[in-house]
């Protein structure tokens, strides 16, 4: 049902721009810019996102297994529902990103333009009167806007067609507080980056943590798994129990990406190499890496990390200096231990069989890749 879902989720994102475009054209023709934006941000990638969330829906037993008796001929009840719903979040994230690309200065995303560089060259190449890094970033910022805007009108229309009204009202308050989390989550992130000279040592690993749990871990797994859930009316074991295996397999996620944002391969990542250390990321690898090296390798880790300006040779160095603190091996640890705490929550869990061998699975893919 996965790879299914996916190209579900790929048509409803590409019917919904669709039935958007005339609008948006009607307006200005100039405004084809945002649509084809919005196609490339939407192209592709990962879908864990949409994902989770089918397959939260799916465990609580509302597809095809043994809490639900429909046969296997048939479409399992509000699966239009839950495939706009995910869809909804895929815009979400989508809108994340630019806004995130903006805030990072990243130049690139899945080996493409970020979305606010892309305005930019637009005003570059048109020979726009201003600033085109001033457009640039505020063209994105109104895609970014406009992303979410368009995730909350597919939220409401599978929340719409859900056959059960209280499961709907559950779903919208997960995503409500979802968008709280992760807006907030990002916040921290950049607070981190530029208030860590004033915070203790020792409190910087719980802080970089406390960023992992709030921007990535529940936005990426645990909000997903429990909108879907919702959408399905849950029962508070069956909640409890993919909550319990959504943090701690979220923060494992978001481990393994802040090993590939200093170690990832370019070709693959789609982002240049040592991206996190050009942008000055406070993350739990290099709170890890301070603990652990020489007050002088401290001081050039702290004087480097951040300067947009890093060549090859000064991303090697740091790269090397993170390496031989140890600082690797023991996120490799947390990753395992994280892994290991979300299979125990799934041991004995309330859950369809199917949906347990999927979130099985799909532990392994989101924790063992390299972009």
């Amino acid at each position: 049902m996965s790879t299914r879902l996916v190209d579900l989720v790929q048509m409803r994102i590409d019917e919904f721009l669709d039935e958007r475009g005339p609008g948006i054209l009607e307006i200005a023709p100039e405004l084809a810019t945002f649509l084809d934006y919005s196609r490339e941000m939407l192209r592709g990638g990962k879908r864990f996102r949409a994902l989770f969330c089918y397959w939260g829906w799916s465990a609580v037993g509302s597809g095809r297994d043994e809490f639900d008796p429909l046969g296997e001929s048939d479409t399992p009840l509000d699966l239009d529902a839950v495939v706009k719903v995910a869809s909804g979040l895929e815009f979400f994230h989508a809108a994340a990103l630019v806004h995130d690309d903006i805030m990072d200065n990243s130049d690139t995303r899945r080996g493409l333009p970020a979305a606010h560089k892309r305005f930019e060259s637009l005003h570059r190449e048109s020979g726009w009167a201003g600033s085109a890094g001033s457009f640039g970033m505020s063209g994105g910022l109104l895609l970014g806007d406009l992303l979410l805007g368009w995730s909350d009108e597919l939220i409401d229309e599978g929340l719409a067609v859900l056959r059960n009204p209280t499961a709907a009202l559950t779903a919208r308050a997960e995503f409500n507080r979802m968008r709280t989390e992760v807006t907030t989550g990002q916040y921290l992130d950049i607070l981190e980056e530029r208030s860590w000279q004033g915070t203790p040592d020792a409190d910087q690993l719980a802080r970089a943590h406390r960023v992992i749990v709030y921007k990535s871990a529940k936005y990426s797994v645990e909000a997903p798994l429990a909108i879907g859930a919702s959408l399905g009316a849950a029962t508070p074991a069956q909640l409890t129990a993919l909550r319990a295996f959504g943090l701690p397999l979220g923060i494992a996620y978001q481990l393994r990406d802040d090993m590939l944002g200093v170690f990832g391969d370019p070709d693959v990542t789609g982002k240049p190499a040592g991206d996190d250390l050009r942008e000055g990321k406070r993350t739990v690898l290099v709170a890890l890496a301070r603990a652990s090296l020489p007050a002088n390798a401290v001081r050039l880790l702290d004087e480097l990390l951040g300067d947009p300006d890093l060549d090859a040779g000064q991303i090697r160095m740091l790269q090397n200096t993170i390496r031989d603190s140890g600082s690797v091996d023991k996120v490799e640890r947390m990753i395992a231990h994280n892994v290991l705490l979300a299979r125990e929550a799934l041991a004995e869990a309330p859950l369809t069989r199917d949906a347990l061998a999927q979130l099985g699975q799909l532990t392994d893919t989101v924790t063992n890749r390299a972009a």
